[in-house]
């Protein structure tokens, strides 16, 4: 008898070269940018409690969803992305 091994059809995420780690006040976030199933860019910042913040629309580009995600850090501040717990928070 052969023995298969199953195989996950799930693909992995289809992660952007432009991911990078954001220090800002000793405060340190991911920005993830990946690839949606319709070929859109999504952008998640992760702190480093593992919360999450997620935008809801997809971008463009995935320089478009980092230029966000600076922008949203300059101009809010890191702190505005920055979980209390194990939570996630959506951004529209």
């Amino acid at each position: 008898m052969k023995i298969i091994d199953s195989v996950d059809t799930e693909a992995s995420p289809v992660y952007s070269p432009l991911c990078q780690r954001i220090v800002r006040d000793g405060t340190e976030v991911d920005i993830q940018i990946y690839k949606d199933d319709a070929g859109g860019w999504l952008l998640e910042i992760v702190d480093q409690s593992w919360n999450s913040t997620t935008w809801d629309d997809s971008f463009a580009t995935d320089k478009a969803a980092l230029a966000e995600a600076l922008k949203t850090i300059e101009t809010e501040g890191i702190a505005s992305l920055l979980g209390f717990g194990a939570a996630t928070k959506a951004r529209h």
